[in-house]
């Protein structure tokens, strides 16, 4: 079965076809009934270094960027064999899937999809983010001003992603339905050339990407549409077969709190991570990286994640009732061995609950 092309509404199984042929060949046989994590027992956490030889393949640019000049690189106990320069949700579990990643960082929506076509795999750190990160950008000439305008319009909505669940969310607040618009199934990667072509009229952007669009789009009639939206989580997760070795389980309970303290680490020193990654990385200006990096607020790593998974939770009910995914128990995509790893590495200033 092929993918749906460009013009294709969204649907339940949109998400498997954007992934590609071998996923569909799984998808023929996915249950539609609730499903979640494979639930095999984990054990206890390991303690102590991991052991010679240990190895992860870790997706987590930010991190990759941040380890030499925050001077954390010194503290890594185990070999990264390769840094995958990937981030969406999709090439993750496609990763996952061909063994090929050990450990990713996404938003909270990714999970839920791996769960629902039975890739096992668990959220073993998580940062909240209290700011909107996206914003929906609208084609060129676009008469659309706020979210209630999207009735009737066609969205950019790639159902594996944060932006995905942005959509849905934006529209249960504008008090529109699904059916009030049309959902067009594309990944993340083609909303720019579907806005620039006309083939979308909106689609929610983060930054760098949103600057990038509208400094070349602004001047023909794009424009960015704000609303209070939410994309509460950033999560490390892990397959479960990393998770039940105890060498790989070790490394990832290293890398927890390296991750959380570099975050930490960009947000106190602004200037060297806007040079580093925005500059250098993704190619916007020095003016524009202090903007972006204002809007985003400090990191918050919480003690207890009983309000992520309360989150993660109320998506899943979004997606299932939007026929995207089987209704799904998210506890069980939560590992909460590495519960407060990521809290009681950063100060306080950065920390939630007790």
């Amino acid at each position: 079965m092929p993918a749906f092309p460009p013009s294709v509404p969204a649907g339940r199984r949109s998400f498997l076809a954007l992934m590609g042929g071998a996923v569909l060949g799984l998808a023929g046989c996915a249950p539609q009934t609730s499903t979640a994590a494979s639930g095999k027992p984990l054990g206890k956490l390991p303690s102590g270094a991991p052991p010679p030889g240990t190895k992860l393949s870790v997706a987590v640019r930010t991190t990759q960027l941040q380890l030499a000049p925050s001077g954390l690189k010194k503290e890594l106990r185990f070999t990264v064999s390769d840094w995958p320069n990937l981030n969406a949700g999709p090439d993750i579990i496609q990763g996952f899937r061909a063994h090929s990643i050990d450990l990713a960082a996404n938003a909270g929506i990714p999970p839920i999809q791996a769960a629902a076509i039975g890739v096992g795999a668990r959220i073993v750190a998580v940062q909240q983010r209290n700011r909107p990160a996206y914003v929906f950008a609208t084609a060129p000439g676009s008469s659309i001003r706020k979210a209630a305008d999207f009735r009737g319009r066609k969205i950019g909505f790639s159902q594996g992603q944060a932006q995905g669940v942005v959509v849905l969310r934006a529209l249960k607040k504008a008090g529109l339905r699904n059916s009030d618009v049309t959902l067009v199934a594309l990944p993340s990667t083609q909303f720019l050339t579907a806005l620039q072509s006309g083939q979308v009229d909106v689609a929610p952007l983060a930054e760098p990407t949103l600057t990038k669009y509208l400094s070349q789009y602004t001047k023909d009639g794009a424009r960015g549409v704000h609303t209070d939206v939410v994309d509460l989580l950033t999560v490390l997760w892990a397959p479960d077969e990393v998770l039940v070795d105890r060498a790989k389980a070790a490394a990832v309970r290293d890398f927890i709190p390296l991750w959380a303290r570099g975050q930490v680490w960009a947000w106190e020193h602004p200037d060297r991570w806007i040079e580093r990654y925005y500059v250098k990385d993704q190619g916007v200006t020095a003016a524009d990286g202090r903007r972006i990096v204002a809007s985003l607020g400090r990191p918050v790593f919480t003690t207890r994640w009983d309000r992520a998974i309360a989150w993660e939770q109320e998506t899943a009910g979004l997606m299932a009732a939007g026929g995207f995914v089987p209704r799904q128990d998210v506890t069980k995509l939560f590992d909460r061995r590495f519960e407060r790893l990521a809290a009681d590495a950063v100060p306080a200033a950065y920390r939630e609950g007790s």
